[in-house]
């Protein structure tokens, strides 16, 4: 091969790579911006409900997650509470589990209720 032909290869391979690093930049500051506009529609535990979706449901958790951006762009809705994700999500038919703890307030401290349950009397 000749320097003509590593250079100009050379100069290809530089530019796609150049290319390949926009798109993957753009694919970045687009997913962030999804994440500070729910931080800002986001209120009380909906954060909570949302991660359990993703963990759970992550291709649904996408498609919500785009549709909540959207209406929020829109000003179509301004916040969204845990409550009203959960009741949404169960509209749809998906069943969210979430972690729940019971505690127990005795004497000014939290116990759980597998600890009281322990103690005797």
């Amino acid at each position: 091969m000749s320097d003509h032909e590593l250079e100009r290869l050379r100069r290809r391979r530089l530019a796609q790579l150049g290319k390949r690093f926009l798109t993957k930049e753009g694919e970045k500051k687009e997913e962030g911006n999804k994440q500070d506009v729910l931080k800002r529609v986001f209120v009380g535990r909906a954060w909570e409900v949302f991660n359990a979706t993703q963990a759970q449901y992550p291709g649904i958790a996408e498609k919500l997650r785009n549709i909540i951006v959207q209406l929020a762009s829109s000003g179509k809705i301004t916040q969204v509470c845990g409550q009203e994700l959960y009741y949404l999500l169960r509209k749809m038919g998906l069943r969210v589990r979430l972690k729940t703890t019971i505690r127990v307030k005795e004497h000014g401290k939290l116990k759980s209720l597998s600890e009281k349950m322990r103690e005797k009397p």
